[in-house]
């Protein structure tokens, strides 16, 4: 994307985010043929030379994914994947084939988040999702990675060690959808075990992460779609007060963004919802776009 396009797009994109999605997303969504079943392994082609910094050789098949695009642009490059991190819980979640609490939302809001967020970031990215298991040595292979439901989060010692091994080599997680003191600390206990010592420090309005691409002035309280339909509450649990949080290496590199007390999945997934209250899809989609551009660039 040129200088020019980029603040082009600034200037009238966010009057019209909720077009774009009511109307793109569903039309390409109905079009779209379904994951692939039961869960098989694809072969899927490499990631660009611009991130091959994380350790993984260019070219050629890079490993296996569960129900991801592989099947539809088997030998095609694209410069970014939304890749969804399979992990362990100890309860099953809402997601697609009762896979546990990784697949909530799974593939809906993946499909329908790509669809928008290419559109409004002229990105080269396939249209399917992208599920990849934290245990999966080409994990590598895509530097954004999206958790959710975490505070059911149950690690294995490959799993922990392999999403170690993913946020130290460069690869930047994206956190969302958990919400109150109980699930937080289900969170915290596994992320000890990830990354020991590292603390989750607040990061504050003015952080570069907000003013990426969207001038983004205030942390909303996304709700989930039965409490956004009916008009609220936005919390569940004790979680009243969205926070943002985030994980820093030793280099000051921003390596996690934790999304607390909010559900952005649910409002990417929704948006096309004329329930679903607007406010909500728009700084959803927003986050959602400054978090990739945050991330493709540092």
């Amino acid at each position: 994307m040129s200088a020019m396009a980029f603040w082009q797009a600034r200037s009238w994109i966010r009057p019209v985010l909720l077009i774009v999605s009511s109307l793109v997303a569903v039309a390409t969504l109905a079009r779209m043929p379904g994951a692939v079943s039961g869960g098989s392994s694809v072969e899927v082609s490499g990631f660009p030379e611009a991130w091959s910094a994380m350790g993984a050789p260019m070219g050629g098949p890079v490993g296996t994914v569960v129900a991801g695009p592989a099947a539809f642009v088997q030998g095609k490059r694209h410069e970014f994947y939304f890749t969804r991190a399979i992990y362990s819980s100890g309860r099953r979640g809402w997601g697609w084939g009762g896979r546990g609490s990784w697949a909530t939302d799974y593939p809906k809001a993946d499909r329908q988040f790509l669809v928008v967020i290419k559109r409004i970031l002229g990105l080269d990215a396939p249209d399917f999702e992208n599920a990849v298991s934290l245990a999966d040595p080409e994990l590598r292979r895509f530097p954004f990675l999206y958790a959710l439901e975490v505070g059911r989060m149950a690690l294995t010692r490959e799993e922990a060690h392999g999403l170690r091994d993913y946020l130290n080599a460069g690869g930047f997680l994206v956190v969302d959808d958990f919400w109150g003191t109980r699930e937080w600390e289900v969170f915290e206990e596994n992320m000890r075990i990830v990354l020991p010592g590292r603390p989750f420090v607040e990061l504050p309005v003015d952080h570069e992460l907000f003013h990426t691409f969207f001038e983004i002035e205030e942390i909303k309280q996304v709700p989930n779609v039965r409490q956004g339909r009916s008009g609220g509450p936005t919390w569940e649990r004790d979680g009243y007060e969205p926070r943002v949080l985030g994980i820093f290496d030793d280099d000051g590199r921003l390596m996690v963004v934790v999304n607390w007390n909010t559900d952005l999945g649910d409002a990417w997934e929704w948006a096309e919802d004329p329930f679903y209250p607007m406010e909500y899809s728009n700084f959803a989609y927003e986050m959602g776009a400054n978090l990739i551009i945050y991330a493709m660039t540092h």
